[in-house]
C-alpha cells in the first residue's frame, strides 16, 4: 500500500512535456482569430457623413434602404448602419434632395416638400389591413367624389379621427390611398400615405393641394420606394 501510494505521488508531480506547447499554440489560435475577426467585422463611423456624399446603406427594422445622406433632415442620423427610425425630404416634384446651401427664410411657399419616415413596425397592422378591418368602424356611411378619379369619405365627429379623411383611387384603392386632414379655412392641410416593406413602415407626408394631380404623386411615391429600396 505504502508502495503504490509512492507510485500515485510522483505521478502527480510529473507535467506533461506537450501541456505547455499546446497550450500556446490554442492561444495563438485564438489571437489570430480574434484579430481577424476585428478586422473584417463591418463598422460604420461615428461621425456623420458629408451632405455630398453617395447615398449609404442604412438598416430599419431589419429592412436595407439606400438613402442620399443630404435627403436625411436630422444630422444624428446621417450615417450608415441601423437606425430605429429616420426622417428625409425631398423637393417636389423633382424628388431630388434640397439643396444644403437653402436657408429656411429662402424656402418657397407653400413648402414644396415631400417628407417621408421609415420607423418599425412595433406590430401594427399593414397599411391595407387597418383600412380594412379598424377604419371602416370610423367612417361616415357616405362617400363623396373628390378630384377626378379619387373618392372621399370622412371619419365620424365622435372618433379620434374627426378632422380627417381617407382619399383614395376610386378604381383601386391600393394604389393610391391616404388619410388627409379636411381642408381648412386657413391652409390647405397635409396627406398621409403609408406603405410597408419588410417590418418597416413608411410614412410619406404631403400637401392636400397635390390631391388635384394625385396620379403624379403616386408614380412619385412608387418611383421613390424603388430608390429607397432597389430590392
Amino acid at each position: 500500500m505504502a508502495y503504490a501510494h509512492a507510485v500515485r505521488g510522483r505521478r502527480r508531480r510529473t507535467h506533461n512535456p506537450l501541456a505547455a506547447p499546446v497550450a500556446v499554440f490554442v492561444a495563438a489560435i485564438a489571437l489570430a482569430v480574434s484579430y481577424i475577426g476585428y478586422v473584417l467585422w463591418p463598422r460604420w463611423p461615428d461621425v456623420p457623413v458629408a451632405l455630398g456624399a453617395p447615398a449609404v446603406p442604412i438598416v430599419v427594422a431589419g429592412t436595407s434602404f439606400t438613402v442620399e445622406p443630404s435627403a436625411i433632415r436630422m444630422r444624428v442620423q446621417r450615417h450608415p448602419g441601423s437606425h430605429e427610425r429616420i426622417d428625409l425630404a425631398y423637393v417636389w416634384p423633382t424628388l431630388t434632395p434640397p439643396d444644403p446651401a437653402e436657408k429656411p427664410s429662402q424656402m418657397p411657399e407653400p413648402i414644396e416638400r415631400l417628407f417621408v419616415t421609415i420607423q418599425g413596425t412595433d406590430g401594427t397592422l399593414a397599411p391595407m389591413e387597418r383600412v380594412e378591418t379598424i377604419y371602416p368602424r370610423y367612417l361616415v356611411a357616405d362617400p363623396e367624389a373628390g378630384p377626378p378619379g379619387l373618392t372621399l369619405r370622412a371619419f365620424r365627429e365622435d372618433t379620434p379621427y374627426k378632422d380627417e379623411e381617407l382619399v383614395f383611387d376610386s378604381e383601386n384603392p391600393a394604389h393610391f390611398l391616404a388619410r388627409c386632414s379636411k381642408r381648412a379655412a386657413v391652409g390647405s392641410g397635409n396627406c398621409l400615405l403609408d406603405r410597408r416593406i419588410g417590418a418597416a413602415d413608411i410614412t410619406i407626408r404631403f400637401s392636400r393641394d397635390w390631391l388635384q394631380d394625385w396620379g403624379k404623386v403616386a408614380d412619385a411615391v412608387d418611383t421613390l420606394m424603388q430608390r429607397l429600396h432597389p430590392q
